[in-house]
């Protein structure tokens, strides 16, 4: 029922998925009489799903206090209560970000071992996508909460991209120097570079790197890692505001797009930011997606995408394997 549109934009975003891959299942939850006409004309999805009434929602602009005192039988509530009590692998919302986080912490619960759950995203690059975390989640964090978020990356990032080799990871850094950097991210670089994890650590990375596809996992903590995502968001806004102002603006313009249209395709679509919709909590004791409110049907499927690849791969209990063997390992001891 969150986001923009609701069940207008949910409902053939699980159509579109399940045409793809006819292995799964959907449970709906929200007002029924909003989601069964938008059920009611899918090809597929409509003997695929199962609609879980309830006319109680999380507004958009709740604040997540707010959110939680009265989540009692929302269909946000309803739905992590249906991962946590292993009804659903897991959960796909356009819904408040913040009351999704908070009631996903409360009810889902960090994996044991795992101090702060995280928020990754996928960052286009030339040779695949870039896992990217902490994007907002923790904005102050120690240098053993970054190290931790490098085996949740590498994990993700090993089920996103189908790697047969442990994915590369850097940390987010001012230069490339080993003696630059705040302390927490030079005392992560010095823990990564001796313990084994599931990933190869590459050193540090700069802003420049981002999108470059240098390593397939960038850590960070949450308050530079939102920063760089919205920064991000914004420049890709302005750029495609200025190319649309600049083919439009004489004759000769016109007629150089015209001749360009499937260089110009190929590059819309390979930015694409719905292609990249889904910001993933990991860490949690269960799969928490979260979708952008304003996207539409394909963004909304990408999100799903995302929920299916982690739970084929199983993911969580990769990462509980992994923390435990990284909690016993020397210098994780010394650190704490």
């Amino acid at each position: 029922m969150g986001g923009d549109f609701g069940p207008e934009v949910v409902i053939p975003g699980a159509e579109r998925f399940l045409s793809e891959h006819a292995d799964i299942q959907f449970l709906i939850f929200g007002d029924q009489t909003r989601i069964r006409p938008c059920l009611d004309r899918t090809t597929f999805l409509k003997s695929a799903a199962r609609v879980i009434h309830t006319d109680k929602t999380i507004a958009n602009d709740d604040k997540p206090s707010a959110a939680l005192r009265k989540s009692k039988d929302t269909s946000m509530r309803l739905a992590i209560e249906a991962v946590a009590n292993n009804e659903a692998d897991a959960i796909v919302s356009a819904g408040n970000t913040g009351a999704l986080m908070a009631m996903a912490k409360l009810i889902l619960k960090s994996l044991p071992g795992i101090h702060r759950p995280a928020i990754a995203s996928l960052i286009p690059a030339p040779q695949g996508d870039t896992i990217m975390l902490d994007m907002g989640a923790n904005v102050l964090v120690d240098a053993e909460n970054l190290v931790q978020f490098a085996v949740l990356g590498s994990i993700f990032a090993k089920a996103h991209k189908d790697l047969q080799t442990p994915p590369t990871v850097g940390l987010l850094n001012v230069g490339s120097e080993d003696s630059k950097g705040p302390e927490h991210v030079k005392g992560a670089s010095a823990i990564l570079e001796t313990i084994d994890f599931p990933g190869r650590y590459k050193g540090f990375v700069e802003g420049t790197d981002i999108l470059n596809g240098v390593v397939d996992v960038i850590v960070c903590d949450g308050y530079v890692g939102n920063i760089a995502l919205k920064t991000m968001e914004g420049t890709a806004k302005t750029i495609s505001h200025q190319l649309k102002k600049a083919i439009t603006s004489d004759p000769l313009a016109i007629i150089g797009t015209a001749l360009s249209y499937f260089a110009l395709r190929r590059f819309k679509k390979k930015v694409d930011p719905r292609l990249y919709n889904g910001g993933v909590f990991l860490g949690l004791g269960g799969l928490c997606i979260k979708s952008h409110g304003g996207t539409d049907d394909l963004g909304f499927a990408s999100a799903i995408r995302l929920a299916y690849q982690l739970a084929q791969a199983g993911y969580i209990s990769q990462v509980v394997e992994e923390i435990q063997n990284l909690m016993i390992q020397e210098p994780m001891v010394d650190e704490a």
